[in-house]
């Protein structure tokens, strides 16, 4: 099990973070992708908390072609409630351009053009920030970025990431205690880049199972079989896991440099 987290505490922590980034940087604000899943959610309040509601911008950026209508409901009804700016942008015409573009797309190729829709979405994000004055606000948790569960240049493209250091297990809690609604909190997690697509599903187990391998290798230093005895969870399912990590290393690193001595 994760240790206990002081959420109250967590949440003037974030809360500070957020006020010291922005006003040091000389910004108005930040603008967020709301996606109608829990991550963006919670991100998104805890920003009007800490900055107030005008200054957090939401866009809004459905592929109509995959997001369920739901997730854009939630998106919107969320964004009315917190009094925020907020626009929805379908990127299916933006998508559809790009790839008639390219004379080597390929519309089976999965993972590639589930990348370019989390691509597009960070564009538009930094033109509307950089037309407003405004920071991008991530909204990946600490078990996306410790996996690598995220595009690079795409969703992984932030200037401040105010949850990338709760667990998702943590993120779905703290959303309890900020009032989020129901189905958001319960609302399985998913990128939603490519038809059906799940988190759980794709990455082979549940984040109650990754986060606890998350931070009993990572952070208590345990091996995958003390792992193991510890939870109970499959060995080999804990080394697929910790496999993922190191493999997805590149994803949280600068781009390395040849050094000319």
């Amino acid at each position: 099990m994760l240790p206990p987290l002081d959420y109250e505490r967590t949440i003037q922590v974030i809360s500070d973070f957020l006020r010291r980034y922005v006003g040091g940087a000389g910004r108005k604000g930040v603008v967020l992708g709301l996606s109608g899943g829990l991550d963006s959610s919670v991100a998104c309040v805890l920003a009007v908390r800490a900055l107030g509601p005008e200054k957090v911008h939401g866009l809004i950026m459905p592929d109509t072609r995959i997001t369920p209508t739901e997730d854009v409901e939630d998106a919107v009804a969320l964004a009315e409630k917190l009094g925020i700016q907020h626009q929805i942008i379908e990127i299916d015409q933006v998508y559809d351009s790009s790839s008639k573009a390219m004379r080597f797309y390929r519309a089976e190729a999965g993972v590639p053009n589930a990348n370019l829709r989390a691509r597009i979405r960070m564009i538009i994000l930094y033109y509307y920030a950089n037309l407003n004055d405004l920071l991008v606000c991530g909204t990946s948790d600490k078990s996306e970025i410790i996996l690598g569960y995220f595009t690079k240049y795409g969703d992984g493209g932030a200037d401040i990431i105010p949850i990338g250091d709760l667990y998702k297990t943590q993120v779905r809690e703290l959303a309890r205690k900020l009032n989020l609604p129901t189905q958001i909190i319960k609302k399985p997690s998913s990128p939603r880049l490519l038809p059906g697509q799940t988190a759980e599903e794709e990455l082979g187990a549940t984040y109650e199972e990754i986060d606890q391998v998350l931070y009993l290798h990572f952070e208590r230093g345990l091996s995958p079989s003390e792992v193991e005895r510890e939870t109970g969870i499959d060995l080999g399912k804990i080394e697929r896991i910790i496999e993922r990590v190191h493999a997805n290393e590149h994803k949280r690193q600068l781009p390395p440099v040849a050094k000319i001595k």
